[in-house]
């Protein structure tokens, strides 16, 4: 089974993938492997280069430049995406060559890069705006400003749960939301009830 998961930043995917992980599941972290390519693939800095000068400097991506770019212009946004949706999905399907039994794909573009199509079920984790602007600034070190900036660049949590075959909300309490995923992933059978 291939379990797609999306939804913004900050709103608690990484529970859901540390569940699926432990039942045995290969984890395929979009975010993760977009900066691993951004390490290995001389290409891929070269295009995102070309197509936003001054972005890379000496062989590495200046994030937060690029960011005040692509998040204050939605076209600039949507040329990014193009650009790395395109070089992850190529590794996704690499990774997947191996046919494993159980694999779960986390990418906020899910259904942009037609992940989505390679998914026997997709969840969207959903959760309250403030909530996803605090765990961004903790786990990310930015300032609330570019958290804001960030979140709002990215779908709603409608969208991504009017796409999805399930959603999964998450109203912040760490231990409620991980028994909903604990309840979901049983629904798949997934993992087996004690």
């Amino acid at each position: 089974m291939i379990l797609g998961i999306t939804g913004g930043s900050g709103s608690g995917k990484t529970t859901l993938l540390q569940l699926v992980e432990a039942s045995g599941g290969v984890i395929l972290d979009c975010d993760a492997i977009y900066h691993q390519l951004l390490q290995n693939d001389k290409q891929l800095l070269q295009t995102i280069e070309n197509r936003f000068p001054g972005t890379v400097i000496d062989g590495v991506l200046a994030r937060k430049k690029l960011g005040e770019v692509v998040f204050a212009d939605e076209a600039a946004l949507q040329e990014l995406n193009q650009i790395t949706h395109s070089a992850v999905k190529k590794e996704v399907l690499r990774i997947l060559e191996s046919k494993p039994t159980l694999a779960a794909i986390d990418a906020i573009g899910l259904f942009e890069s037609g992940l989505d199509a390679l998914c026997d079920a997709t969840v969207a984790v959903t959760a309250p705006e403030a909530m996803r602007i605090r765990r961004l600034m903790a786990r990310d070190g930015i300032s609330y400003e570019y958290a804001q900036k960030r979140i709002r660049a990215q779908h709603p949590d409608q969208w991504y749960a009017g796409k999805c075959t399930y959603t999964l909300e998450n109203d912040g309490c760490p231990d409620g939301f991980r028994v909903k995923c604990i309840a979901f992933l049983r629904h798949l059978g997934i993992m087996k009830a004690e």
